[in-house]
């Protein structure tokens, strides 16, 4: 896969060279026949400016001087041109080529070394523009525009500099396709390597993000990825071993007081039966938990929603575990200003209200203080406790709504699960701030959509 997209990267680069290069041969295409055209249009000039000398000489002569007449040949040279003068009969009065014959071997070479021309590279025909004195044409002039070395060199330079952008494109493309390729490929090959180490159990795997690129996002969000498969990993081995650490202990207790029963070793009574009863509801409590979250994980809650007051509703709860709070030494302040009809499911927010306040009540020393809040706030009402207990880690705070995690010993890590569930439910939020060492605060947000003012 790798090779094919460093090839792919290749074929892309070298296409855009290939547009590039096409791109500058038209460039040079252009700008010579816009160099061409320049050069005509001076010749063009020339050619009027050569007519007019010999109109001017002839009109001086009254006739066709040879002498001056090859000297205006040799200045057309001079400037590019080769001509042929005609009278107004149609016969040769002059030509470039007895105009310069007549010359000396010396002058030739240098009129030649000026003018610069070469016959062969323009075989175009002579073309014709009438001379005219006082509007009576007196005779023709033929013209054969010359190519001068000038234009050539030119098209030299042209030509090497379309080969040199050819040599050059192509090899900075091999160069940035091989740089940028590696780039690109080395990046996914740790990506690919770390994805495999995972598939085949290494859920420690991880990959070194370099850059904030798009691989990189990608490459940190597979860290995460990997991470919570970690975790999710460690927690399932956890809720392993706290199930059957759970019904072993009980089962254990009840295998043991029936064999001893059994055994006569026992006598049955009324205590011995009331043990026995404890530690199946220990087990049917382990169950139901377990139920519970998988009911709230698969979203099979039937919310039945009602008109609850919430300053009530929550006095009622805080009634019910006043004594627990009492026995631990724990003050328990509430604070409700606000009346708040709130339109839910009372079981599921009371089940949300208890599991928080239950949590706080473990996490808080002797003399603690837990405070249970609630209002309204923007769009959103609120249900905030906060307490003094111990805290949580940092590290282990994106985790304590995970299934089986325990921030603190004890229980089976189903309680802020299970709340968060049934807070989802509600189409709400739940939040945590906490400092290790000094106590937690879980604030429950549910929308206005929920909210129904008392209309009697």
């Amino acid at each position: 896969m790798l090779k094919s997209l460093w090839i792919k990267f290749l074929i892309l680069l070298l296409g855009v060279s290939i547009i590039a290069l096409s791109s500058a041969l038209v460039l040079r295409e252009l700008m010579i026949k816009d160099f061409r055209e320049y050069l005509e249009g001076e010749l063009e000039d020339r050619v009027y400016w050569v007519m007019a000398d010999i109109e001017g000489t002839y009109e001086k002569h009254s006739k066709w001087e040879k002498t001056t007449i090859a000297e205006d040949a040799v200045w057309a040279l001079m400037l590019g041109l080769e001509i042929k003068i005609k009278d107004a009969e149609g016969n040769i009065v002059m030509d470039t080529e007895k105009a310069v014959s007549a010359l000396s071997p010396l002058v030739k070479r240098r009129i030649m070394a000026v003018s610069n021309f070469t016959e062969k590279e323009n075989p175009d025909a002579f073309q014709p523009y009438p001379l005219f004195l006082k509007g009576k044409e007196i005779g023709t002039l033929e013209v054969r525009f010359l190519r001068t070395g000038k234009e050539s060199i030119f098209i030299k330079r042209s030509n090497r500099f379309l080969l040199f952008s050819l040599f050059a494109l192509g090899g900075l493309a091999i160069v940035l396709s091989i740089i940028f390729s590696r780039k690109l490929t080395n990046p996914i090959k740790r990506l690919v390597s770390a994805a495999k180490a995972v598939s085949e159990g290494n859920l420690k795997s991880r990959v070194k993000i370099s850059d904030k690129d798009e691989i990189g996002k990608l490459s940190e969000t597979f860290n995460l990825m990997a991470k919570n498969l970690e975790v999710q990993e460690s927690l399932r081995k956890k809720l392993i071993s706290n199930i059957a650490h759970e019904l072993r202990t009980p089962i254990s207790a009840m295998r043991g007081e029936l064999e001893g029963m059994v055994d006569g070793l026992i006598t049955t009574d009324k205590g011995q039966l009331q043990s026995l009863y404890e530690e199946t509801g220990r087990l049917k409590n382990l169950l139901d938990g377990i139920d519970e979250l998988s009911q709230a994980q698969a979203s099979a809650l039937s919310l039945r929603k009602q008109h609850v007051e919430l300053k009530q509703f929550l006095k009622n709860i805080i009634e019910r575990f006043s004594k627990l709070f009492m026995d631990k030494n724990i003050a328990l302040e509430f604070q409700c200003d606000n009346v708040l009809p709130l339109n839910a499911d009372p079981d599921k927010l009371s089940q949300i209200v208890i599991n928080l306040l239950s949590n706080a009540l473990k996490a808080t020393d002797k003399n603690g203080n837990v405070r249970l809040a609630a209002g309204k706030k923007d769009s959103e009402a609120f249900i905030e406790i906060s307490d003094t207990g111990h805290g949580i880690r940092k590290e282990d705070i994106p985790f304590i709504f995970e299934r089986f995690f325990k921030a603190i010993p004890g229980g089976l890590g189903l309680g802020l699960a299970i709340a968060k569930e049934l807070v989802d439910a509600h189409d709400g939020r739940i939040e945590v701030k906490s400092e290790f060492g000094k106590g937690s605060t879980f604030t429950v947000h549910i929308p206005l959509d929920f909210l129904s003012l008392d209309k009697g």
